[in-house]
């Protein structure tokens, strides 16, 4: 029978493990003479008091330590010769369907545009320091996706889209802390991320299968229903069994690719708005009543949301201790991110802000056909450019500015590294997503005052929040209404919002291949 008790730490205790001992035997009325094991099995922080706590779960033992548990890497077995699976895309979602496909006995290759992690790092600096965009290589194409260079966070509103733990365990035998199986909001950090991508990439070659790198999806060929091959950029045709598609949501080519060959995709809703940024020792203050917090407390966070004409408007991918990153994937846009690293001691903290986008309201704007969210995406990305001097240089406000409605004489400093230059984004960015914003601001400055501050910039353009376009799957069986062989996984085909999400997605797709693979076997010997 499990045996649990719960405690409430002060920060300067919570490395204390004798005193936390102590206070775990005394609560469970444990004799001094019984041996006492101990484990943390969730944790958490409650800042609602002027006195910050942490709150620790714990299971306990009498006499009897915790067993050893099983590694799940232990359970793999070569798929050297084992039928193939072609992934495209070496993000999230196919990295981790491709661990699940070899558990389950294929071998998968993976198809991939951008560059392994090492060499990915100078196209980031290019786009840093020079603003020169590699359409292949940048933040969200490359080994690792969008997710391998951000704050790493771990957490998922969907608790039923898969098996959380087990992504989590698999990350830990790959190099991650084992902090984030007990954390509320674990992350990992993107100092920390490239290495774990690696091992994960280690593990999947160990095993039999293959990653090829620079090699971009071009066109594709169907016959019946059926995908029968893929080429790629170099000209080379592969011929395919079975193809999932976990390309990001950034691979606009991709959706243009899948409209040409009349494969169905759909518009979907999506959101678009700027990048906060706050000096960190105000959030610090906003959260923890602390402008200069305890040593043992993490750089506060915060999630803010509101409804402004029945729409959403929200904090997104909020990075405490963080920097604000240039996310372009084509030369002429300009597309801002956040990130951290593990130690997320940044001076500053930034948040997505946005506004939900529906596909009816684009087509009163007139923004219409499968490509409306896509198009009026772009538009305002490259309208967000050509407001600067051609670099990756960002147009920025100061909040208080912006909610005025007028012109910033200077901005506050900042951790983006191309550099920020005064605009008017109430002028650059579409009146209606303007006017949204500012109410939005407007409604959660009546809770939170200290939030709307001429401390804060605004930079504009948050814009890939999610993926524009949904390519629509099959609920059971996860293979597209048209094509037989062709499993849409993940950001891209707008089944997944993060890293968390888009790897139990990229599991999910696996175990599907399986399922429908045992039922066609089945179906065979019947007939």
């Amino acid at each position: 029978m499990e045996k649990i008790v719960e405690l409430k730490i002060l920060p300067d205790q919570i490395d204390d493990l004798t005193y936390i001992a102590s206070r775990v035997r005394k609560k469970s009325r444990t004799k001094d003479h019984h041996k006492l094991y101990w484990r943390i099995i969730r944790r958490s922080i409650d800042a609602r008091q002027r006195q910050a706590f942490y709150l620790l779960r714990i299971e306990y033992k009498i006499g009897e330590d915790f067993s050893a548990a099983t590694t799940i890497l232990s359970t793999f077995s070569s798929v050297t010769s084992a039928p193939v699976v072609h992934i495209i895309g070496a993000g999230p979602a196919g990295y981790f369907a491709a661990l699940e496909l070899i558990q389950l006995g294929y071998k998968p290759i993976i198809i991939e545009r951008g560059k392994d992690v090492r060499a990915r790092r100078r196209d980031l600096k290019a786009i840093q320091q020079e603003g020169i965009v590699n359409p292949d290589s940048n933040y969200c194409f490359g080994e690792g996706g969008a997710g391998t260079y951000s704050d790493g966070k771990l957490y998922t509103r969907s608790q039923k889209r898969g098996n959380i733990e087990k992504v989590l365990k698999l990350l830990i035998e790959h190099g991650a802390k084992e902090d984030i199986l007990i954390d509320a909001h674990p992350h990992i950090g993107s100092n920390k991320l490239p290495g774990i991508i690696q091992s994960i990439r280690e593990t999947i070659e160990n095993y039999g299968g293959e990653i090829h790198f620079g090699s971009k999806l071009v066109d594709i060929q169907l016959d019946e229903g059926k995908i029968t091959s893929i080429i790629l950029a170099d000209g080379k045709t592969i011929q395919v069994d079975t193809l999932v598609l976990a390309t990001g949501h950034s691979a606009r080519d991709i959706f243009y690719l899948l409209d040409k060959n009349e494969i169905e995709i759909k518009a979907k809703d999506f959101a678009i708005g700027v990048r906060i940024e706050h000096p960190q020792p105000l959030v610090d203050l906003i959260q923890y009543g602390q402008e200069q917090r305890e040593l043992n407390l993490p750089a506060a966070s915060y999630k803010l949301t509101t409804q402004v004409d029945d729409l959403g408007v929200f904090s997104f991918c909020m990075c405490p201790g963080g920097l604000v990153v240039p996310a372009a994937t084509a030369p002429g846009e300009i597309v801002v991110n956040g990130m951290s690293l593990s130690r997320r001691d940044s001076p500053y903290a930034n948040s997505g802000f946005v506004t939900s986008i529906s596909c009816e309201e684009l087509e009163v704007h007139g923004f219409t056909g499968t490509f409306k969210s896509l198009d009026f995406q772009k538009e305002v990305e490259q309208k967000v450019f050509s407001a600067g001097d051609g670099s990756q240089a960002a147009p920025a406000q100061r909040l208080t500015d912006f909610l005025a409605r007028k012109s910033s004489s200077a901005l506050n400093p900042s951790s983006y590294i191309p550099g920020l230059f005064p605009a008017d984004l109430h002028e650059i960015l579409p009146e209606f997503v303007v006017k949204r914003l500012i109410r939005g601001l407007r409604q959660i400055g009546l809770k939170v005052p200290a939030y709307i501050t001429h401390k804060a910039n605004i930079i504009a353009v948050e814009s890939r929040t999610s993926s524009p376009i949904k390519i629509p799957r099959n609920r059971a069986t996860c293979l597209h209404p048209q094509v037989a062989n062709l499993y849409p996984c993940g950001e891209g085909a707008g089944y997944a919002g993060g890293i968390l999400s888009a790897c139990m997605d990229g599991q999910r797709i696996a175990k599907a291949i399986l399922e429908n693979h045992q039922e066609h076997v089945k179906l065979s010997h019947e007939d």
